[in-house]
């Protein structure tokens, strides 16, 4: 078996065991009661998709690796897990996707206005979850989380804001500092740093400065961004479960898309700003294909696959920093392993 085999069975073996805790927690969690079939039976359809779990597994993964319990940080965890699920039907309702993890999205399936109400449930239904660690790890620590929480939702929708901002207003010189600069709010906050430093803080009890996993996160999250958007370019679809070249159709300004775009003669790019500035509904397949082949021309998903690369050992150099001196244990493993297996991974 080669390396990046064995990673790979190695971490998918650990987001399983920390999703399964994760899950088991926030099915318990999720009211049963009326109504069902408009709200309650509608919560628990994305969280039950087949998902990695990344962003607990890395909060209750940094808590164990620092000597905390599962229990302390489980609230935490299953927070974070709902917003991100709230964060991906709002999502898919912004960019008018059809397919998430394989099968149709909720808004294709229960309709806009049912979808929107499902997802600010999720986000109503997180407040309690945190003031739940009133009881757990005291006033002063839960506070310190409600902090941590508060930030990571404004970042991630100030990320998003940039991102369907762009798409609107058809922005077309952007930069890859640009794109990393929404990346690290829409992606890095939410999916690594913050778990991060939560797990942390609550497994030292506070005693842990939680600025010392931003660069570890960033780069690591970053680098998952990237992989993600390669992924919808040239993933095999059956694994995928989404719409392959999605990203184009929807216009979104990825490192792919600028790169092209800024290394492309100036025919090249009036004929993508011309696309760009069309409604999704209006882009033909022809030209998405144009697209896509225009950023094959220009090595444009090499170039990206580079900048992950890079980003994910500038991680391992922050790893190694802020984890190198605790004790040997599995959880400490899958936070190193975890880095590269992002940039790796099919689907």
């Amino acid at each position: 078996m080669s390396e990046a085999a064995g990673r790979s069975r190695f971490v998918e073996a650990s987001l399983a065991r920390y999703k399964e805790i994760t899950m088991a927690r926030l099915l318990d969690y999720l009211p049963s009661k009326e109504p069902r079939r408009y709200l309650y039976d509608l919560l628990p359809v994305y969280p039950l998709r087949s998902g990695k779990g990344l962003r607990p597994a890395l909060c209750i993964a940094a808590c164990c690796a620092f000597g905390g319990e599962v229990r302390r940080v489980l609230e935490s965890a299953v927070a974070i897990e709902l917003y991100h699920n709230a964060f991906l039907i709002h999502d898919d309702i912004e960019d008018g996707s059809e397919h998430r993890r394989g099968q149709p999205t909720l808004q294709a399936d229960q309709g806009l206005a049912v979808a929107l109400n499902v997802g600010d449930a999720m986000q109503a239904l997180c407040i309690r979850l945190l003031l739940n660690n009133l009881a757990i790890v005291g006033p002063q620590l839960t506070w310190r989380i409600v902090n941590e929480i508060e930030h990571m939702v404004c970042q991630t929708v100030e990320g998003q804001a940039l991102e369907l901002g762009w798409v609107r207003d058809n922005v077309a010189n952007l930069s890859e500092e640009d794109y990393l600069r929404m990346v690290l709010k829409k992606t890095c906050w939410y999916t690594c740093m913050h778990p991060l430093r939560i797990g942390a803080l609550v497994a030292s009890g506070g005693a842990v400065a939680p600025e010392r996993f931003d660069r570890f996160g960033y780069y690591m999250g970053a680098a998952f961004q990237i992989q993600d958007d390669i992924l919808n370019l040239d993933a095999d679809e059956g694994k995928y479960g989404k719409e392959i070249n999605g990203d184009i159709w929807e216009g979104k300004r990825t490192l792919m898309l600028i790169h092209a775009a800024g290394r492309c003669d100036e025919d090249e790019k009036q004929r993508i700003r011309r696309f760009l500035a069309l409604p999704r509904g209006a882009r033909e397949q022809a030209e998405v294909a144009w697209v896509r082949a225009t950023m094959d021309k220009y090595d444009s998903i090499a170039h990206a696959r580079s900048c992950a690369r890079q980003l994910a050992g500038a991680a391992l150099h922050e790893f190694d920093l802020i984890f190198g001196a605790l004790p040997d244990s599995e959880h400490k493993r899958f936070l190193r392993q975890v880095v590269l297996y992002m940039i790796e991974r099919d689907l």
